[in-house]
């Protein structure tokens, strides 16, 4: 089953004119991409859909095997995605699942293409990142639908001939027939359409002179759609100043090779037992000393007290904010399961939840209940710059809370819980999601995870040192030029700590 398509989708590729070989029905009216489906992508991705999620890519982006397909100058991460394509043989409006099969004419190879620098562009819709002429091959053949399970599918991707992805169809999350029953829900199906079903683990970045391949088969069969191959090139026409240039970033680039760590990326930041351990070993007011002797003065979450005194604060920052209350947006945002409740049902061991609720104190911003489920669910802790209602319940706890003070008042009084896990700002200083908090008596810091490793090794030492001055100050010695060490004093430290190495 062919057709002839009236023109070639990459420019250059063959005469302008000539006749294209597609493995299709009929002329495709649209081609439709699946975002998430193998649960090896998305268990790469981190995120689970709970349905299907769609977009566009323009009938221009098809290609055949033996094509090239060009990454755009400036770009970086042009990346394949090697996949299933389902062919539509007969209209689909409002099937259900168990007739979804039967609309399919058949299936062939798929390399859904797209450029990470370019997924800024539109906002989400890919139309430029994966909308490039050239951006879905198909082919070469197709294996006819009747007769094959479509459980029983596999697809396989090589790059300059070695397997990168292999996954079976059987281990999707949406079923091919549901996917053809859900989108013929609100958009009708026609002869010729194309679904793309989903992209396993192994996509990664490819470039210019890397050879791309795709097949889809039933193992241990004859029906397979023979290999579709592609050869990257380097595009030789600039976008104009009036497009969007390629932006890139260390998430993107983590996205598009598959891992941090495929794509060169240092490991992400861990606050580990041994860190912790550390942390507890050091005062605030100590960190709060070498946070500044880096530059770092607006690090401190002014205003609040624990409510159980003695006790550290360590953990990973994560954020909940109120805006300020009126009654309508409370109508729409403050009841049922609000932002401030899936705040705290999000927590996880380690976590502590800082709340902007900028230093409105007329009013609870957390109470027993939730303070309750923060500790059920293993956080470290819980910082607000406003009130705190059940004041005694919520010290009772074992974990510490950070606030403005007690209130009686519910949070409506004052406040709108409006969003979590965004940038805040709390007791006024700035606070993300990741970023490492502490505190104790002297109060809470913020310290961003890239500067703790430093900070931390000299906070050890600033103690250590100030332990020895605060000993000689016990024994009758002055402070002048003992605190701050200098001179003489500095060698006296100096000689008696490296004696104490070397014994040790």
């Amino acid at each position: 089953m062919t057709y002839d398509a009236v023109r070639s989708p990459t420019e250059g590729s063959v005469p302008a004119g000539d006749p294209v070989r597609h493995p299709l029905v009929g002329r495709p009216g649209k081609v439709i991409g699946l975002h998430l489906n193998y649960p090896s992508r998305i268990a790469q991705r981190g995120r689970a859909p709970a349905k299907p999620s769609y977009f566009l890519k323009p009938v221009t982006s098809l290609a055949i095997t033996g094509q090239t397909v060009e990454r755009p100058p400036g770009a970086e991460l042009l990346a394949f995605e090697g996949e299933i394509a389902l062919v539509i043989g007969k209209t689909a409006r409002r099937i259900t699942p168990e007739q979804g099969w039967s609309h399919v004419a058949g299936v062939t190879a798929a390399n859904d293409l797209g450029v990470y620098d370019l997924r800024a562009a539109d906002k989400g819709s890919n139309l430029r990142s994966k909308g490039g002429d050239g951006y879905t091959p198909l082919g070469p053949e197709l294996i006819p639908a009747a007769g094959i399970d479509p459980a029983a599918l596999r697809v396989r991707t090589w790059v300059n001939g070695k397997l990168e992805q292999q996954d079976s169809a059987g281990t999707v999350v949406f079923p091919f027939a549901e996917l053809v029953a859900d989108l013929s829900q609100m958009i009708t199906l026609e002869p010729g359409d194309v679904v793309l079903t989903g992209t396993p683990a192994g996509s990664s970045v490819v470039a210019p002179g890397d050879v791309l391949e795709v097949e889809v088969d039933v193992p241990d069969s004859e029906h397979r759609s023979g290999r579709l191959r592609t050869t990257v090139a380097e595009g030789t026409h600039p976008l104009p100043e009036y497009s969007a240039q390629p932006v890139v970033d260390d998430h993107q680039r983590a996205e598009a090779w598959g891992s941090r760590e495929a794509a060169g990326l240092p490991a992400p930041f861990e606050l580990t037992g041994e860190l912790v351990a550390k942390l507890r070993t050091v005062g605030v007011a100590t960190l709060s000393a070498q946070l500044r002797k880096h530059g770092y003065n607006q690090v401190s979450i002014d205003g609040v007290r624990t409510n159980q005194p003695g006790r550290k604060l360590i953990g990973r920052a994560r954020t909940l904010r109120f805006v300020p209350a009126r009654e309508d947006l409370f109508r729409e945002h403050g009841g049922g399961y609000n932002a401030q409740k899936r705040a705290f049902d999000a927590l996880g061991p380690g976590d502590v939840l800082v709340v902007e609720a900028r230093g409105e104190r007329g009013t609870g911003t957390v109470g027993d209940i939730l303070a309750l489920r923060a500790q059920v669910n293993g956080a470290a802790g819980i910082v607000t710059d406003g009130g705190v209602r059940d004041w005694t319940a919520v010290a009772e706890l074992d974990i510490p809370t950070f606030s403005a003070g007690p209130h009686p008042a519910v949070l409506g009084r004052r406040h709108v819980p409006w969003d979590r896990d965004i940038t805040v700002a709390c007791g006024g200083t700035s606070v993300q999601p990741g970023d490492v908090i502490v505190g104790d008596d002297d109060g809470v810091l913020v310290i961003p995870p890239a500067l703790l490793g430093t900070v931390l090794e000299a906070a050890i030492e600033q103690e250590a040192e100030e332990e020895w001055i605060a000993a000689c100050v016990a024994e009758g010695a002055a402070v002048d030029g003992l605190y701050p060490l200098s001179g003489q004093w500095r060698e006296r430290y100096e000689a008696e700590r490296t004696t104490r190495k070397e014994s040790e």
